[in-house]
């Protein structure tokens, strides 16, 4: 039997006040709690009133982290009641900061896993100990190295980690007795961790090369090995070797990219629902995409993966995609290119005057794409004059401003409205307001990855499938495109996130089914919707 305490401070048992007098008996827990007995909806109510008088947001993320690691049915029974309000908190942007106090703060691993480079011997006991003996369906890892806005926090990192499976618990129903958030910890260049003294990581510059590898490799073997249903989410790896990793295990795991794949499928969706809107065909699209880091290429791979969905073949799908970056339009013989970018550059010879296709302008007036996506960090880029030029050869010029925060967009909804005389399809990164433009609202979709990734994941963990291929990929990005209210004028391109609990499962369900349908699962599944909603967690106690 255990004690009061032990019952108490486990986050998985703890009920608080919630404990029944007969369960207090039980369990030898009177005298332990305040002798009302209250239920968990009193308990929600209590809390909010609580979090809602903190000061500021950092002292909001505070109180939830301590009630996380305090009762995570009630963590969650309240997060599920307020998931918009708590997401920036437990997420993007506040976990930021947290990430830059992660040493000052630290109190509390919360059931997060630590591997360290330099004692690779220990991986396997490692995981076993952070697990707890309990049943790991889904691993969230980052190295830290590329923490969108903020760059390499070594083991600091692990915050992301333990948010983004919060938003999968919250909008998929994801069992958090499942789920281990890990940071893989190779070191850091970030002088700043190194010379502070309450750093809590290893104190050198990180690893690289063939140490690094083998060490991911041991990790991913020793975790497959622990646990045979492992779904595996990368989480803001540095570009070389995300793309490396994603390449090797893709098509040999269960597993995924959010920053690579994550990021693509959501820009396709809201391609997608705006064509949805337009009524136009996808294979009759040109995709510029300023920005080719790791999303940018990423989402390059994902439109080109579906126009060979839709029938082009790999040359054809080629030529709809033209890629912009800091050097202008890439071409063949620009110089430091990417292994993600060299497959979407084009020839000089394509252009009479190739050189003046070095700023974002000419790139748009010589091509007029019919989108346009912004993942450069570059703000204001997306100018009037821009916007024009390519309005002026479009109908309905499909324009996704999605670098954030606020300050890095590179256009604003209201401007892309108002610029397009009503006619552009916008999504943006960051939350953006309905724009009112003469008597029409428009409702501004937000490509936020939480939109895609709870959903896929708890598809893809219901249906056991052993990949997470091309095909499934689609066939998500085509039910969130379809979700739009495409008759409503000024309908947005991607469904709101304040319904994200709603359509998560429905994008589950649709997952599970094409995996069922493709044959690609560990075991036999005969009903899609039933082993979504079997699998699906929901924040109630039980005795």
């Amino acid at each position: 039997m255990k004690t009061a305490q032990e019952i108490l401070n486990n986050p998985f048992m703890n009920k608080g006040t919630a404990f029944t007098m007969e369960e207090r008996k039980a369990l030898n827990l009177i005298g332990a709690l305040p002798p009302t007995v209250q239920t968990l909806e009193e308990q929600v109510e209590r809390t909010y009133k609580q979090f809602c008088k903190k000061a500021n947001n950092q002292e909001k993320r505070i109180y939830l982290m301590t009630l996380f690691n305090t009762n995570r049915i009630l963590f969650y029974a309240l997060m599920a009641q307020h998931v918009v309000e708590f997401m920036p908190i437990v997420y993007d942007p506040v976990v930021a900061d947290a990430i830059r106090q992660y040493d000052e703060l630290f109190m509390k691993p919360q059931d997060a896993g630590f591997l360290s480079i330099d004692h690779p011997e220990d991986i396997e006991t490692s995981l076993i100990n952070a697990a707890g003996g309990r049943d790991i369906r889904l691993i969230v890892v980052t190295d830290a190295e590329a923490i969108l806005g903020i760059g390499d926090w070594g083991v600091n990192g692990v915050a992301i980690s333990i948010g983004k499976l919060m938003v999968y618990t919250a909008a998929a129903g994801i069992n958090p007795d499942n789920v281990l958030p890990l940071v893989l910890d190779v070191g850091t260049n970030n002088k700043q961790l190194l010379d502070n003294p309450l750093y809590l990581g290893n104190r050198h510059e990180r690893v690289r090369g063939q140490a690094y590898y083998d060490f991911v490799d041991k990790f991913v073997t020793t975790a497959e090995k622990l646990f045979p249903h492992l779904y595996l989410h990368w989480e803001d790896f540095g570009r070389p070797n995300a793309a490396a990793i994603l390449k090797k295990y893709q098509e040999k795991i269960t597993t995924f990219n959010d920053d690579i794949q994550g990021t693509g499928i959501v820009a396709l969706a809201g391609i997608l629902g705006a064509l949805n809107i337009s009524k136009e065909k996808y294979t009759d699209q040109k995709v510029m995409i300023f920005g080719a880091g790791t999303a940018g290429a990423g989402i390059a791979h994902q439109i080109f993966e579906e126009f060979m969905q839709q029938g082009l073949s790999e040359e054809e799908a080629r030529k709809h995609i033209y890629l912009v970056d800091k050097q202008g339009l890439l071409f063949e013989d620009t110089n430091d290119l990417t292994e993600a970018q060299k497959p979407f550059v084009r020839q000089r010879s394509e252009f009479e005057n190739s050189a003046s296709l070095a700023t974002l302008y000419n790139a748009v007036k010589a091509i007029h794409p019919s989108v346009l996506i912004g993942t450069s960090t570059q703000p204001g880029k997306f100018s009037e004059e821009v916007v024009k030029e390519m309005a002026t050869a479009v109908k309905r010029p499909i324009i996704f401003p999605l670098s954030n925060p606020t300050e890095l967009a590179e256009a604003k909804a209201e401007d892309l409205i108002r610029w397009t005389d009503g006619h552009a399809l916008v999504a943006t990164g960051i939350p953006s307001a309905p724009v009112e433009y003469k008597g029409v609202t428009y409702n501004i979709g937000q490509a936020n990855n939480a939109l895609m990734y709870p959903g896929l994941g708890l598809g893809v963990i219901a249906s056991t499938a052993k990949v997470v291929n091309q095909t499934l990929l689609s066939a998500a990005a085509h039910a969130l495109g379809g979700i739009v209210n495409s008759d409503q004028p000024g309908a947005a391109v991607l469904p709101p996130v304040d319904k994200l609990t709603e359509f998560s499962e429905h994008l589950a369900i649709v997952v599970a089914q094409n995996a069922i349908q493709q044959g690609i699962t560990k075991k036999k599944i005969n009903n899609a919707q039933e082993a979504v909603r079997q699998m699906k967690w929901l924040p109630k106690y039980t005795e």
